[in-house]
């Protein structure tokens, strides 16, 4: 099973303190089979953006690299026909009354491009989409 990894997951297994769950769910999955969006990347370097200089500002710019050299070509970005199938998904949850956020909306197409799955916490904003989820917090 190939995965796509949502942020929110990412920021979890960053932390000493994050759901032991969540972190073991991750590491049951081979790292050949684990992917990041071009989103993804874009939410933490604007997260990191917005921070004063500091020291937690330092590692996550550090944890942001060594990231992109972890992950490297699988790091997946938004070409044409992932950009034609957020269009439909999009069209198709407004259709219903369902609004999926854009980012949220490029996740999932990205995922249904590539046939992956995406771990999430956020399924609902996934649901309406047609995507693959896992969720792997407690009591999901």
């Amino acid at each position: 099973m190939k995965v796509l990894l949502d942020t929110c997951v990412l920021a979890e297994i960053r932390l000493p303190e994050g759901d032991p769950l969540v972190k073991s769910a991750v590491r049951e999955i081979p790292a050949d089979d684990l992917y990041l969006s071009v989103l993804s990347v874009g939410e933490i370097a604007k997260g990191i953006a917005l921070l004063a200089v500091g020291r937690k500002k330092k590692a996550l710019s550090s944890w942001l690299v060594a990231l992109e050299t972890q992950f490297g070509d699988r790091i997946l970005g938004v070409d044409v026909e992932t950009a034609r199938i957020w269009g439909e998904l999009t069209a198709r949850s407004q259709k219903t009354g369902v609004v999926i956020p854009a980012s949220d909306g490029l996740l999932a197409a990205t995922a249904l491009r590539h046939g992956l799955h995406v771990m999430t916490r956020n399924t609902r904003h996934f649901e309406a989409s047609g995507a693959l989820l896992i969720n792997p917090w407690p009591g999901a």
